[in-house]
């Protein structure tokens, strides 16, 4: 054997940091079809390549920590916008938060016709 794969031999082995298919599953401990099923909807970030499936472990963790916003109907968006723009009616400091925002903008609250 020589010096080099001598002293490559005790070096110790680092976890991949990219995941085939059966790998990403069992660190997600999910069935391999339930995985599979994800990635191809894009629920879970993975690439394909060829016929294979490749997972990078930083990108399931990532995915892992964000909360999934629930999916609304358009007719549920809409009440629920309504409803937001009826919170700031009533606000005793929307007045002077809109002012602000103008000022930073560089122009009036109000168009003046020219």
């Amino acid at each position: 054997m020589s010096a080099a794969a001598k002293s490559n031999a005790a070096l110790p082995v680092a976890a991949p940091e990219v995941f085939t298919l059966s790998e990403a599953a069992a660190y997600l401990r999910v069935s391999e079809k339930v995985l599979r099923q994800l990635a191809e909807e894009a629920a879970v970030p993975g690439r394909k390549l060829g016929k294979e499936w490749r997972f990078l472990k930083s990108a399931l963790q990532d995915w892992l920590r964000v909360v999934p916003v629930p999916k609304v109907s358009a007719s549920d968006s809409k009440q629920r916008l309504l409803a937001l723009a009826g919170v700031w009616k009533d606000d005793p400091t929307l007045d002077e938060l809109l002012k602000g925002i103008y000022k930073e903008r560089g122009r009036p609250m109000i168009e003046t016709e020219k």
